[in-house]
């Protein structure tokens, strides 16, 4: 249908930059009490990458926090907090952890926050919690400083030692992994195998993508047709599981040299 004559204009809808994230959180922001200090525009630049509706239940969860305190204005506070909210989902502080859990949750967190600030060009730690969030035992919330619009191999070779982390930290000092990891291995596993399938990022296969961009049905990845031979397969398994290997040997040598520091971490996260 998408052909001049039928249905020929695309209307292609982006995230909001900060200017778009400033008048976004004007117009959510008109009937709502604000207090005098809190500044639109500095929100908007705490909060890239969010979208419309991310902004909207960001007031909204900024009001309710003021009238649950019987503040009759929102304050800057609160909305700093709800990023948090917005981003990671609500602390549940009612579920009980035991005492082995939490010092596992918290070298996890600990692990992630150190190789973050050690490796991270464009994000930085804004806060590190054993507290339950949302699906989570605990979080390290971290955000860009800017809005990105492209990475670089050095970027998600870091973004992948990040997720590793914690991981990373487990073995180091418990001997043994858990299943805390389950989505962080996810989320890195998508990224070594989309440099290799997506950005070409591959020693062995430079400049080759793989993979229709088409589906032939709704179905995603049972639509998809595959466009290279199973020997190329081998080869994307290969180099996707270097990336992932190297990167997690990486994160092992640098918490190993840094284990004073993630010691002092995770016993803070335990005390506070």
């Amino acid at each position: 249908l998408l052909r001049p004559g039928r249905f020929d204009r695309r209307v292609t809808v982006m995230r909001p930059d900060i200017r778009g994230r400033e008048a976004i959180l004007m117009v959510h922001a008109r009937n709502k009490p604000l207090d005098p200090t809190v500044d639109l525009n500095e929100i908007a630049r705490a909060t890239p990458g969010f979208t419309g509706a991310d902004l909207a239940n960001l007031l909204n969860e900024a009001a309710l926090m003021a009238a649950r305190r019987g503040d009759t204005q929102i304050r800057y506070t609160d909305i700093t907090e709800s990023v948090f909210k917005v981003m990671i989902g609500p602390e549940k502080r009612s579920r009980l952890m035991n005492d082995k859990e939490k010092k596992l949750t918290a070298y996890h967190e600990a692990g992630h926050a150190i190789i973050l600030r050690m490796v991270s060009e464009t994000d930085k730690v804004e806060r590190i919690s054993i507290i339950p969030a949302g699906m989570a035992g605990g979080y390290t919330a971290h955000k860009p400083n800017e809005d990105m619009y492209y990475t670089t191999r050095k970027q998600l070779i870091a973004t992948i030692m990040i997720s590793l982390a914690g991981r990373a930290a487990e073995e180091i000092v418990f001997g043994e992994v858990s299943t805390g990891a389950a989505s962080d291995l996810q989320q890195c596993n998508a990224i070594a195998r989309d440099m290799i399938m997506k950005f070409g990022m591959s020693n062995q296969l430079g400049n080759l993508v793989f993979g229709s961009q088409e589906e032939v049905f709704l179905g995603k990845d049972y639509g998809h047709v595959q466009n290279y031979s199973e020997k190329l397969a081998g080869i994307i398994d290969e180099e996707t599981k270097k990336i992932i290997d190297d990167a997690y040997a990486a994160t092992l040598d640098a918490l190993r040299e840094r284990r004073t520091t993630l010691e002092a971490v995770a016993t803070r996260l335990l005390e506070k």
